[in-house]
């Protein structure tokens, strides 16, 4: 069973977390209960497990070396700047007095060196190849800060990540799954 999220139906933010920890004490989401009924929370362990069943040929990250360490740094700067606009969002969600504009103006440099980092990849996405998790993150990631920290993305200041994201969200794989 996969939870990535649930929609609160009493309108409050974070009203389902006490039903949530039922499968992840420490209330995380996403979280996968395996079969055995085991828990693994954080999308990097949840893909790996997934690549693991799926096997070698039809994983989406390579399996071993240099291929797969690349894989991995563009994961890590993709859901490092997944964070940081997240942690920007929830900050601007406190009540005004409480809201740490050296937090913000932090959390924005992070997101700044994330999305640069993703941007130096150059990611492309040539023709109808089966996607690849470093294309589905960063797409991904692009849209999410898009949505949410507009300000970041305007400008054409990532214009492979703008190029890749635009790429995707036309690809039926995408079209399924609206954010």
């Amino acid at each position: 069973m996969i939870l990535s999220h649930w929609r609160s139906t009493s309108g409050r933010p974070f009203s389902q977390a006490e039903a949530f920890r039922k499968f992840t004490a420490i209330g995380r989401m996403p979280a996968l209960v395996l079969e055995s009924g085991e828990t693994l929370i954080e999308s990097g362990a949840i893909l790996d497990d997934l690549n693991e069943v799926a096997g070698p040929s039809r994983a989406l990250i390579p399996d071993r070396g240099e291929e797969r360490r690349r894989s991995l740094r563009i994961l890590a700067s993709a859901t490092a700047a997944c964070d940081k606009a997240m942690a920007i969002n929830y900050e601007r969600r406190r009540p005004a007095e409480k809201i740490s504009a050296d937090w913000i103006t932090r959390c924005r440099s992070q997101l700044d060196a994330a999305l640069s980092a993703v941007e130096a990849f150059r990611l492309e996405l040539a023709g109808v190849r089966r996607l690849q998790q470093t294309e589905i993150t960063a797409a991904c990631m692009f849209g999410y800060i898009n949505r949410v920290e507009t300000h970041a993305v305007v400008g054409a200041r990532y214009p492979s990540l703008e190029r890749l994201s635009r790429t995707c969200e036309l690809r039926r794989e995408f079209m399924a799954c609206p954010p």
